[in-house]
């Protein structure tokens, strides 16, 4: 057994290659192989991701605050702390913290690399 008390997780910015605003990230999973991305996300209120979707989906347990998730199709939902949000594999979306709020989420992946797409999410589309 290996444990980590939560403030020994190694927090990093996220940059803003792929977000807007203050995001910072926690790995948590430790497969050597990189079987499972398992990573603790912090979003500061109005802070989102670009577009982009994952070859085997991706589940986000919300820990804290409260956010929204969008679809390409512009199917958009409001998750706060305890939502858990699948997107399937291949689903073009983003995910952020409301204007107002902060979100914590956990998020899993499998399957390889989170495919970036071009472009940042518009403020239009942030709103809706």
């Amino acid at each position: 057994m290996e444990h980590t008390p939560a403030e020994r997780i190694n927090w990093q910015a996220s940059g803003n290659e792929h977000f807007t605003g203050s995001v910072s990230n926690g790995p948590l999973s430790r497969a050597a192989d990189r079987s499972l991305t398992a990573l603790a996300v912090m979003f500061q209120p109005g802070a989102r991701s670009d577009w982009h979707s994952h070859p085997d989906g991706q589940v986000l347990y919300i820990t804290s605050g409260a956010g929204r998730v969008q679809t390409e199709d512009g199917q958009t939902v409001n998750v706060s702390a305890g939502d858990v949000v699948y997107t399937p594999p291949g689903e073009k979306h983003w995910h952020g913290a409301s204007e107002t709020s902060h979100m914590m989420h956990l998020s899993l992946t499998t399957g390889g690399a989170t495919e970036w797409l071009p472009g940042k999410v518009s403020d239009e589309d942030y709103r809706r």
